[in-house]
């Protein structure tokens, strides 16, 4: 009996817990081996948003179910719905705290419940794990903005997009009612997009073709109130492209009459108590005149997941590397000085630091040691020395590493190296811009490049699109029948039927 347990034992295939189903997470469980492994994942949504469409998603060129991806389709040995509430390093356990709810909203307000929920705790229970992959992302930052959690609208996940949508589609038909005032027009349909990285500029580009290519047949008379206005606090916008190509868009946006206001500072969301529906946006260089806004979407700044803040200050115990050594060591997660991300090794491992120690703010040397079995990659996780952004590219590459490295057997083998794949952003009525090392692109050329990368880059998604081509890779009238679609898209399916060979320009 005791040697059948023992064969068992060895037998048994290592356990992966997954946290998170974004990028990283999602990719992970994607490239992993299951004759190897067992992967659970744990997230408070079932579903994978092929994030760099959201923006198209939340005007209507694209269905909603076109980017999401459920995480059950993965194969996977087990899915908990639900909060990474606490890990127990020691244990090798997570407390999940079960999420029931049906919201599809984004974890703006750190992927906690909303705050009217926040005191009652949901079920919770323990998942054990050989290994761990702490993938939780970030949320969007509001620098303590006064009514931005109120009354801006977010974009980073599918309820932010179908929210957004819905109020566009709302805020037209309150402005066409006849007991609306012009000047009540006016404010309505001010749409401010607060953000002048890719988010930001590629929502104002799909809001500005809706309402210029089909909202214009459906309320002619209301063209003339309405505008849309991209505010930062950066002398430019698009930082990561060159000054170039960041002209290029503004000189777009400004041809196309979107006003773009760099070094400008929001400091105040309220409602308007002079129009229902209406916002007030204080703005430090205006003094102490208010702009009055229909619609405040705001795509700027992140904030690391509160599970990471929690595992940052917590003290654990780990057993020692030294040889020899008989006592277990008070240890902490190393932690950014600059974003608050929980410092990963080139292999992707996490690191730990004696309690009380810390990384110097400025330094781009790590002081810990890792943490056997743990790893963290994505938004959540920092390389020192790396500078490594924040984003899909890195946190699908970090994922893709891994997996390999884990399914060969030896994450030690060769460490993480990343490759810039160049970076897009969509401006609107066909044109686009692309930077890369190899070469730059702007317009038509880029715009064709910037959804044919979208497609093939976009996992099982690549599918459900061609499926359900043209709508899904058309502009989409919100007010007529989903299945209706212009001409517009019978040139696209053209396009991507070619072969398409881009040269620098």
């Amino acid at each position: 009996m005791a040697s059948t347990e023992t064969d068992s034992t060895a037998n048994r295939k290592e356990r992966v817990v997954i946290l998170g189903s974004g990028w990283a997470g999602y990719g992970l469980a994607k490239a992993l081996d299951p004759k190897k492994y067992e992967s659970i994942m744990i997230s408070p949504r079932s579903y994978f948003v092929f994030t760099p469409l959201l923006a198209g998603t939340a005007v209507g060129t694209l269905e909603m179910r076109a980017v999401l991806e459920p995480v059950r389709r993965l194969g996977l040995h087990g899915f908990h719905q639900g909060w990474a509430d606490d890990i127990d390093f020691a244990r090798k356990t997570v407390r999940v705290e079960a999420n029931t709810t049906d919201d599809l909203s984004s974890g703006t307000q750190s992927m906690a419940k909303p705050s009217a929920e926040a005191a009652r705790k949901g079920a919770t229970f323990d998942v054990s794990y050989d290994k761990l992959v702490i993938a939780v992302g970030s949320y969007s930052q509001t620098f303590g903005i006064e009514g931005v959690r109120e009354y801006a609208n977010f974009l980073r996940d599918i309820g932010d997009a179908r929210k957004i949508r819905m109020k566009v589609l709302q805020t037209f038909e309150k402005a066409a009612l006849p007991i609306t005032t012009d000047e009540e027009r006016k404010k309505l349909l001010h749409f401010a997009i607060v953000g002048g990285g890719p988010t930001g500029i590629e929502y104002a580009a799909e809001l500005h073709d809706l309402i210029k290519e089909d909202l214009v047949k459906t309320y002619p008379e209301l063209m003339k109130f309405v505008s849309i206005t991209v505010y930062d606090v950066a002398p430019k916008v698009l930082p990561m492209f060159d000054k170039t190509l960041a002209q290029y868009a503004m000189d777009t946006f400004m041809r196309g009459g979107i006003s773009v206001k760099t070094e400008h500072h929001l400091t105040r969301i309220r409602p308007d108590d002079e129009c229902e529906g209406c916002l007030k946006l204080k703005i430090k260089e205006y003094g102490d005149k208010e702009i009055g806004a229909g619609i405040v979407v705001w795509s700027t700044g992140l904030m690391q997941n509160p599970l990471i803040k929690k595992l940052s200050s917590k003290v654990f115990k780990s057993p020692s590397n030294a040889p020899g050594a008989q006592s277990a060591l008070e240890v902490q997660l190393e932690k950014d000085p600059r974003t608050g991300g929980v410092i990963t090794d080139p292999y992707l491992r996490v690191n730990v630091v004696p309690r009380g120690v810390g990384s110097e703010p400025g330094s781009e040397d790590s002081r810990g040691s890792p943490l056997n079995d743990v790893y963290a990659i994505g938004d959540c996780a920092v390389i020192p020395g790396k500078g490594l952004p924040a984003t899909a590219q890195v946190a699908s590459q970090k994922a893709t590493h891994l997996a390999k490295q884990l399914n060969k057997g030896d994450v030690t083998e060769k460490e993480f190296q990343f490759r810039n794949w160049g970076t897009m952003t969509y401006l609107g009525n066909w044109t686009a811009i692309h930077q890369s090392n190899a070469d730059e692109l702007k317009g038509w050329a880029a715009w064709v490049l910037w959804r044919t990368a979208y497609l093939t880059r976009s996992m099982s998604i690549r599918n459900k699109i061609s499926e359900q081509s043209p709508r899904s890779v058309t502009p989409i009238h919100i007010l007529e029948d989903p299945d209706t679609h212009h001409s517009r898209g019978h040139l696209a399916n053209y396009i991507f039927s070619q072969p398409f060979h881009s040269t620098g320009q």
